[in-house]
C-alpha cells in the first residue's frame, strides 16, 4: 500500500471545486457512486440553483450568521444560520427529487448541500435546530458531540444519511475503528461516506494558529485502502470501504466534521461493525466520565448522553 491511497481518496481544500461551490464532491458513476456534497459561500442576496434530478437533498447552513431561504417547487422555508460550525445544530431542510432547488442568502453564509440517488418520493420538510437529536459518545479522551439532524430518527428521506460530529481538542472520533461497506441484514449496512472537515483553534491560540487535525482509512485483506490524512479546514476524505478512523482533534484545535452516506441498499438504515482488533477500547469507557467541554455549546439542547451503547462512529 502506497501513499497514492491520500490521493485517491483526500481532497485538500480548493482542489475539488466548480465554478459556483468552492466544495463540489459528485458520484462518477465509478468508484465513487452514492453520495454528493456541494458547499458555497453565499453573500447577502447571493443565491445558488440546482435542478435535483434523481438526486435527494439536504440544506444545512454551516457558518457565517446569515440565514438560507430555501425555495423547492411550491415548497419554501428559511434555515436560521449559526455562527459556525461549533455554535450547536442549525435548521436543515429537505427537498425531495425532480425539484427545483434554490437557495439564497439572508446575511453572510457558508451552506452545505448534500446529496444521493433517491428511491422513493419524500415530500419538502424541514427540521429546526431545536429538534435535531444531539448525542454524547464514549467517554474520556473518546468523547464527541453528534448531531444527527439527517438521520433516519430525525429526518425523513429515501436513501441519504447526515449527521455532524464536534470532537474536542486532544480527543479522538470515529474510534474504535469501524466499517460499513457490506450489506449483512441487521449487522451492517452498505454505505459510501463524505468526511467534510472544519476545525478551530481553542480559546488562547495565537492569531494565524494552523488548526488541524487527522483522518485515517483502513481496508481489508479483500479490499486494500490506506489513507493517512491531515486535514484542515475545507479537507473532504472520501471513504468508499474499509476500517475508517480515529478521527484526531490535536491538543488545541477543536475538529468538527460533516458525514454524507448512502449507498445501494434498500433499506435507509446506519449499521456499523467495529475492527475486531480495537473493538474492545469501547469497555475502557465503562467507568470514565464525559468530557466536562461537552456539550457544545454550553446551553441545554435536547443533548442524548450516549455514554456507553449502541456503537456509533
Amino acid at each position: 500500500m502506497t501513499a497514492s491511497d491520500d490521493a485517491d481518496w483526500v481532497r485538500p481544500a480548493g482542489t475539488a471545486t466548480d465554478n459556483e461551490y468552492d466544495v463540489a464532491i459528485r458520484p462518477d458513476g465509478d468508484r465513487w457512486r452514492h453520495t454528493g456534497l456541494l458547499v458555497a459561500e453565499l453573500a447577502a442576496g447571493e443565491s445558488r440553483t440546482v435542478d435535483t434530478g434523481s438526486d435527494e437533498y439536504i440544506v444545512l447552513p454551516l457558518s457565517g450568521g446569515g440565514s438560507v431561504e430555501v425555495t423547492a417547487g411550491n415548497d419554501a422555508g428559511t434555515l436560521t444560520g449559526r455562527a459556525s460550525v461549533f455554535a450547536g445544530a442549525a435548521d436543515c431542510a429537505y427537498v425531495p427529487r425532480n425539484t427545483t432547488l434554490t437557495v439564497r442568502a439572508t446575511g453572510t453564509v457558508r451552506v452545505a448541500l448534500c446529496f444521493a440517488p433517491a428511491t422513493a418520493d419524500v415530500p419538502f420538510s424541514v427540521v429546526r435546530a431545536a429538534d435535531v437529536p444531539v448525542e454524547l459518545r464514549g467517554a474520556g479522551q473518546c468523547s464527541r458531540q453528534v448531531q444527527n439532524f439527517g438521520t433516519p430518527d430525525a429526518l425523513q428521506a429515501s436513501s441519504i444519511i447526515a449527521c455532524e460530529v464536534i470532537t474536542p481538542a486532544g480527543n479522538w472520533s470515529s474510534y474504535p475503528p469501524h466499517k460499513h461497506d457490506e450489506h449483512r441484514p441487521g449487522v451492517e449496512s452498505e454505505l459510501e461516506e463524505i468526511y467534510y472537515f472544519e476545525l478551530e483553534p481553542v480559546p488562547g491560540a495565537p492569531e494565524g494558529a494552523d488548526a488541524m487535525g487527522y483522518c485515517c482509512i483502513s481496508g481489508t485483506d479483500a479490499r486494500p485502502i490506506d489513507v493517512r490524512a491531515q486535514v484542515r479546514s475545507g479537507d473532504v476524505v472520501l471513504v468508499p470501504h474499509g476500517w475508517h478512523g480515529p478521527a484526531m482533534a490535536p491538543p488545541g484545535y477543536h475538529l468538527y466534521y460533516l458525514n454524507v452516506m448512502a449507498g445501494p441498499g434498500a433499506e435507509r438504515v446506519w449499521l456499523i461493525c467495529d475492527d475486531p482488533a480495537h473493538g474492545w477500547v469501547r469497555h475502557t469507557w465503562e467507568n470514565e466520565p464525559l468530557d466536562p467541554r461537552l456539550p457544545f455549546p454550553s446551553e441545554d439542547h435536547q443533548t442524548i448522553d450516549h455514554h456507553e451503547g449502541t456503537p456509533r462512529t
